[in-house]
């Protein structure tokens, strides 16, 4: 006899084995971690200058404790991470001491967010600012492994050690081809700090961003620390024309460039019937640039008509601007191949970035131009019927999910009405 729990249980259990059959599709296994772990060495400046008390209302090492804290709570499983201080110990007037003063507090590896944020708490701000020696041992602590290495340099102040010069530390270490990258963070920053920490930043293809408040600095170590997780793509360097006829052929990867103030830079792409182009560029403002600024990326057939545009403005202080597009090939009727029914597509990139009084022109601003032509709409290898990619399976469990849970409840229905009216 079946009763309403047996019908119940069973139930149940065809569900949770449609369930089942949904979340793991034959084939379909649990994505592993590869390659070698990134490291990271957070390097922080703990001179006496980070007492000043001009960050939302808090001194710059209390702004900075609290952007730690936060960014150790936010560090992913897989980086390896580090913590190395400058001008943290000595508090005398010797300069030959005070130059030596940076240690490892925290050594890079798994992280113990406890013990790393008891370390921290544990720092008062006090002495010299030897940048140039603690780049040198901050690039020792990441030695060995494979994985991508990163240093962040948080600085409120130049380098007081001179005459090793940190750019040219960083040139150094750039020279030694360990695929080390410096970013560099300024606290409130003067002119001379802020040339100091950009050319820290370029000898090593890092970045650098003047920082005032605590959100700011927690958001940027945060993106540096999670970038540092990402797979390494080695970027290949081209130069762009200034006219479609003339451009240079790309495919789909990571290309870099330099682009002049307000220059324009043409690209060429072969996207094949029934493909889909997708780009996208970002603009380094590496230097000071006047307000009102923007970057284009346009894609135009080889006679000059546009097809897509993306664009994106700003209007104060920025490191980066970046634009995209997607434009999908119309599908071929030419039976005879692909290779008749190729469009060439010119993809533009232009910016209104001016110079302030007094900043160089050259070299350009670094670009970055990511190039990707895939399958498009109605191949089936990227997007296949009912626009729901390759996901049209989890629509037909779904149905044959709720038709059979919709045959199951009818009849559980019709049969307690039965023995309603039985009894």
């Amino acid at each position: 006899m079946i009763t309403r729990k047996r019908l119940a249980a069973g139930t149940c259990a065809l569900l949770a084995a449609l369930t089942a059959g949904i979340a793991l599709p034959a084939g379909a296994v649990a994505d592993e971690p590869t390659g070698a772990a990134p490291k990271v060495n957070l390097v922080l400046d703990v001179s006496g200058s980070m007492r000043a008390r001009d960050i939302d209302g808090q001194t710059r090492m209390a702004a900075a404790k609290q952007a730690f804290n936060e960014v150790l709570d936010a560090t992913p499983e897989e980086v390896r991470l580090g913590i190395r201080t400058l001008g943290a110990n000595y508090r005398g007037d010797d300069r030959k001491t005070g130059c030596k003063d940076t240690e490892q507090l925290y050594p890079v590896g798994p992280l113990d967010r406890t013990e790393a944020k008891t370390a921290v708490a544990t720092l008062s701000p006090t002495g010299w600012t030897p940048i140039g020696p603690a780049l040198l041992k901050a690039a020792d602590d990441l030695e060995g492994g494979e994985g991508s290495r990163r240093i962040v340099l948080i600085s409120d102040g130049e380098d007081t050690c001179a005459p090793l010069d940190p750019c040219e530390v960083a040139r150094e270490i750039a020279a030694k081809g360990i695929g080390l990258t410096i970013d560099t963070l300024g606290l409130v920053p003067n002119t001379k700090m802020r040339q100091q920490l950009s050319c820290i930043a370029e000898a090593t293809g890092g970045t650098y961003t003047s920082v005032e408040h605590t959100d700011e600095l927690t958001d940027k170590v945060n993106q540096l620390v999670d970038r540092a997780a990402d797979p390494v793509v080695t970027p290949v360097a081209v130069e762009g024309a200034d006219a479609c006829a003339k451009a240079p052929a790309v495919k789909s990867g990571l290309y870099t460039d330099r682009e002049e103030f307000g220059q324009h830079r043409w690209y060429r792409v072969d996207v094949p019937a029934g493909s889909e182009l997708r780009a996208s560029v970002s603009v380094a403002a590496d230097r000071r640039v006047d307000r009102d600024y923007g970057v284009t990326l346009r894609a135009v057939t080889s006679h000059g008509r546009e097809i897509v545009r993306g664009e994106s403005t700003g209007d104060g202080r920025t490191d980066v601007m970046s634009a995209g597009l997607r434009h999908p090939s119309a599908e071929s009727d030419d039976d005879s191949g692909d290779e008749a029914a190729t469009e060439t597509v010119c993809l533009q990139v232009a910016n209104s970035f001016s110079a302030a009084p007094g900043v160089k022109t050259t070299p350009g601003l670094p670009l970055e131009l990511t190039v990707d032509v895939v399958d498009g709409p109605g191949t089936s290898s990227d997007v296949a019927s009912f626009g729901l990619g390759r996901g049209w399976w989890l629509l037909g469990a779904l149905v044959l999910t709720g038709f059979l849970a919709g045959v199951l409840w009818g009849w559980v229905s019709r049969w307690r009405i039965t023995v309603w009216r039985t009894n």
